[in-house]
């Protein structure tokens, strides 16, 4: 697949180089001449850099978009992510673009222009790699259309200090209905939740849901720490 990343920072660059570890096509968009210079340090030398913003469908054009499957987004301004991914979709015909959304509340207005919201880097790189295994891509657009939402959180430090509440098997553990613990990253590991995956704190929990229970199903989890 062919792959344009506006935002060449830690998540871009991360997104980049997985990416491209992974036998993709990669183009990244930075108006920060610092940041290109590092990525052409860091990155392999198939990477295409294009110095520029990544809203001008000019720079765009130069990275290739024209012949992109996907388009990410990953700067630290939402308003910057939105209009990128629009630019990507009505100019240059992309289906397929991701953001990454700082802020919560803007969820929702991304999901409206059908841009991929997420706000976790291994997420934005789970998905990308989905697209490519026969069957699994539908079930991520199936969970887009269903209106059901990924939510990220991150289990606390027991209040206690002591070791009774440090660890929680996911069999225990109580969510409420319609949400569904689907993965969670420890350190830099990301693994599927099974009934025996242990929860211990400052460990990334994803948690599938409908819409609008976000917040129920956080406030579940973390009330049992």
């Amino acid at each position: 697949m062919y792959i344009v990343i506006n935002g060449g920072g830690k998540i871009g660059e991360y997104l980049a180089t997985k990416m491209l570890g992974s036998g993709h096509q990669v183009a990244v968009i930075e108006q920060s001449k610092k940041k290109i210079e590092r990525l052409a340090l860091t990155l392999p030398q198939q990477a295409l850099m294009i110095l520029g913003d990544g809203c001008d469908s000019v720079f765009q054009a130069d990275a290739g978009a024209a012949e992109a499957d996907i388009f990410v987004a990953t700067t630290g301004a939402d308003d910057v992510n939105l209009v990128s991914c629009e630019i990507a979709q009505l100019v240059f015909g992309i289906k397929r673009t991701i953001a990454r959304v700082n802020n919560p509340k803007n969820e929702r207005i991304f999901r409206r222009m059908g841009i991929e919201a997420v706000s976790s880097t291994t997420v934005i790189s789970r998905l990308i790699e989905m697209e490519a295994l026969e069957g699994a891509v539908h079930a991520v657009l199936s969970l887009t259309k269903g209106e059901l939402v990924i939510t990220e959180v991150t289990i606390p430090h027991a209040a206690t200090g002591g070791d009774a509440q440090a660890g929680r098997r996911v069999a225990d553990i109580a969510l409420p209905d319609d949400s569904l613990l689907v993965a969670v990253v420890k350190g830099e590991n990301l693994a599927i939740v099974k009934g025996s995956t242990v929860l211990n704190p400052g460990d990334v929990v994803m948690v599938a849901s409908k819409q609008g229970f976000e917040d129920v199903v956080r406030d579940a989890l973390l009330a049992l720490w």
